[in-house]
């Protein structure tokens, strides 16, 4: 008998070890170099948290590779980043999204996310870039000319690109929710045709359009969040993005159809309001959706609506399209100015959304006929610089040796 406590006792305490030792445990060598468990799961929750395309762990490990390769080329080189440049670093990155370094810390610990987990994102971006702009930052430059500057600034604008998109919305509001979702991933990215994805958008889809087969409407491809748009842009007509997370869901799309639209004023910001309504899918908020509908006409009305209630229940923006969250984006995409969406719900679906679109705002003429010279070489220069980093990138990966333990 005490000899069979004692083994349970045993086993109870092993549990967790092993579960640490699997944290830590290696998932990929870069020449000598590992990747823990621990770091690509922290980095993926880093990649879910600022939306980046495709699947987080995907992408996590891709970037984590290349920091391996990057720090270790640093290392040759004897390039090294100083506390002070780390800190300066972690400001510039927080200050990205209006927030102070300690403020951005919280942020990243309110979704499991250690502080060295920025730290080791950051030391690598500061390492590489160095690296960089020391190979080939000066001959770039040279290689640039003024006719080049001049040529550019004489081209014709380029024509815009317009998609028609078919969107599945898998809930992820609550933990349960998620996993049913996560679970059905696999067989909606294996889908190929456009008959096949429109059954399982009325069969799984949580957004209105699932009526309709989750068919969109033409959408200007430059008003599209960053992290949908990169992904899109790449497919072929009936080709399905990866998982892409947006708030409480996560969205897969299948490009139906893309072309060229005429030169357009680029989008440079959108004014829009989003009331929200308590009460979820009850009748009490259908009632309150059909009276805006019937009171408001423009964004401006819904003032007079909101008076009396908290601030909080009426937002109103005006944000360049990358820095709007992806699902609003998305429908304000859809929205001709003065119109309304009521697709989306926040709180775990408690909380309806009545989004308007108030305007888009684009450049005036006087803007686009004034070229700034020096802003349009740095961006030659840039592109120039850019295209020299991936292919060094490239190099530096096709000669190391990479093997998954």
């Amino acid at each position: 008998m005490i000899l069979r406590s004692l083994a349970v006792c045993l086993a109870l305490l092993a549990a967790p070890l092993a579960h640490a030792q699997n944290m830590f445990a290696p998932v990929v060598d870069v020449d000598g170099r590992v990747v823990t468990a621990f770091e690509l799961d922290q980095r993926a929750r880093m990649m879910r948290l600022f939306q980046a395309p495709g699947d987080p762990r995907e992408a996590a490990l891709d970037a984590l590779i290349d920091e391996r390769l990057q720090l270790a080329e640093a290392r040759r080189q004897g390039v090294t980043v100083t506390d002070e440049q780390l800190a300066e670093g972690k400001a510039e990155f927080a200050g990205r999204a209006g927030l102070e370094t300690a403020e951005f810390i919280q942020v990243l610990a309110a979704e499991g996310i250690d502080e060295t987990t920025f730290d080791d994102f950051v030391r690598a971006g500061q390492a590489w870039r160095t690296i960089v702009r020391q190979q080939f930052g000066s001959q770039a430059a040279q290689l640039v000319t003024p006719e080049d500057v001049e040529e550019a600034a004489k081209a014709p604008p380029q024509p815009g690109l317009r998609v028609l998109l078919s969107e599945i919305i898998l809930p992820a509001n609550t933990p349960q929710n998620a996993q049913r979702s996560q679970a059905l991933l696999p067989r909606l990215r294996s889908i190929s045709t456009l008959p096949a994805f429109a059954s399982a958008a009325r069969e799984y889809s949580a957004s209105p359009s699932r009526d309709r087969g989750g068919r969109l409407d033409w959408l200007a491809l430059d008003e599209l969040p960053p992290q949908i748009r990169n992904v899109v842009q790449g497919l072929q007509p009936g080709e399905v993005t990866p998982p892409i997370e947006v708030p409480n869901a996560i969205a897969l799309f299948q490009l139906r159809a893309i072309e060229e639209t005429d030169p357009a004023q680029p989008v440079i910001g959108i004014d829009y309001a989003a009331f929200y309504i308590p009460g979820g899918g009850t009748g009490a908020a259908a009632q309150t959706i059909a009276r805006l509908d019937a009171e408001v006409q423009t964004c401006d009305d819904l003032y007079s609506v909101a008076q009396g209630l908290p601030a909080e229940r009426l937002q109103r923006d005006t944000l360049p399209p990358a820095q709007i969250p992806g699902d609003v984006a998305v429908e304000l995409a859809q929205l001709d100015p003065g119109e309304r969406s009521v697709a989306l719900s926040r709180a775990g679906g408690q909380t309806r959304v009545y989004l308007m679109l108030c305007e888009r705002l684009y450049k005036t003429e006087e803007e686009l006929a004034e070229i700034d010279r020096n802003a349009l070489r740095d961006a030659l220069v840039n592109r120039r610089v850019g295209r020299q980093a991936d292919a060094y990138l490239a190099e530096l990966r096709a000669n190391a040796t990479i093997t998954y333990p």
